[in-house]
């Protein structure tokens, strides 16, 4: 079962999902540039809906504003499956008191967020450094690993400007026992390597892109070879797809792309230019199996 905002779903239930993305966030690291108006989240929600959207997975951890109460209301309105997340940031998005008082519980919390809070999350998200994974990213992922092993939540990676991606198989794998096929590398785009996507791919994990970003921009122009080449040597069945949404201007409501852009630019861009079937692996049957869990009772 997708574990949603609303309960639990049959994943053939998602549809067309935006499998990388946030409704509310906020975070000390951009002042001033929170996601905080549920209106503007019903908006875009509504917008991706239009288009044929049936799920939006929201990636903000726990500290970082997730507004997980408000979330059930914007799945009823819209019409879309929602998924949220646990799990954590890098130390740089929280208050030193906050990460004082969850010191030494993190997988405790994590645990409960995942199966006994009034809106349960469907997934745990952590983060690296860039280029590495330092203490705090070392600490996070070892509770997160132990949430996973107890309850048989995925676990997505905000890989900082798309590196670190082996280092990061290597700790929650190898050292801690996760599935490979259990985590997502989030960020891709960002540091279009295509001899390391290929080997995160051969180890078995899911690969999350981003779409067009104006925090991000850079390497938006190779998402499409990047898709292309990974698809061709076998690990379509890997790939997912989210707008990444940030900040208020990167809305479709504003000055951005948004959610709804995935569907109206990129999907028919893919199908164009890669085929029908691999659109179809990417926004429908690939999230399904990525977010798709034996639910555990720890």
């Amino acid at each position: 079962m997708v574990r949603t905002v609303l309960g639990d779903v049959p994943p053939e239930e998602l549809g067309v999902c935006d499998a990388h993305d946030h409704l509310f966030i906020s975070t000390p690291a951009l002042p001033g540039q929170e996601l905080d108006d549920a209106e503007a989240a019903l908006a875009e929600l509504t917008a991706f809906a239009a288009l044929g959207g049936g799920a939006v997975v929201q990636w903000t951890p726990w500290g970082m504003g997730p507004r997980a109460e408000e979330l059930p209301r914007l799945s009823r309105q819209s019409g879309i499956h929602v998924i949220s997340a646990t799990g954590m940031h890098q130390a740089k998005h929280y208050d030193r008191g906050e990460l004082e008082r969850v010191r030494g519980r993190l997988a405790e919390l994590f645990i409960r967020e995942l199966t006994s809070a009034p809106v349960q999350a469907g997934m745990i998200k952590v983060a690296g450094a860039y280029h590495r994974l330092d203490e705090h990213a070392r600490n996070v992922m070892a509770a997160a690993a132990e949430a996973h092993h107890a309850t048989g939540a995925p676990i997505g990676v905000h890989l900082e400007a798309g590196t670190a991606a082996l280092d990061t198989l290597d700790l929650l794998c190898r050292t801690h026992g996760v599935a490979p096929d259990r985590v997502i590398l989030g960020h891709l785009t960002r540091f279009p390597d295509t001899r390391i996507h290929r080997q995160v791919a051969e180890a078995g994990a899911f690969l999350a892109f981003d779409g067009p970003s104006r925090a991000h921009q850079a390497t938006d122009w190779r998402l499409l070879d990047s898709l292309a080449a990974l698809a061709g040597a076998g690990h379509a069945h890997q790939l997912l797809l989210g707008a990444d949404t940030v900040t208020a201007t990167a809305r479709s409501g504003a000055d951005g792309p948004g959610m709804p852009f995935l569907l109206a630019g990129l999907r028919p861009r893919i199908e164009r230019e890669l085929g029908t079937d691999l659109a179809c692996a990417i926004f429908t049957g690939n999230p399904a199996r990525a977010f798709a869990v034996r639910w555990r009772r720890p």
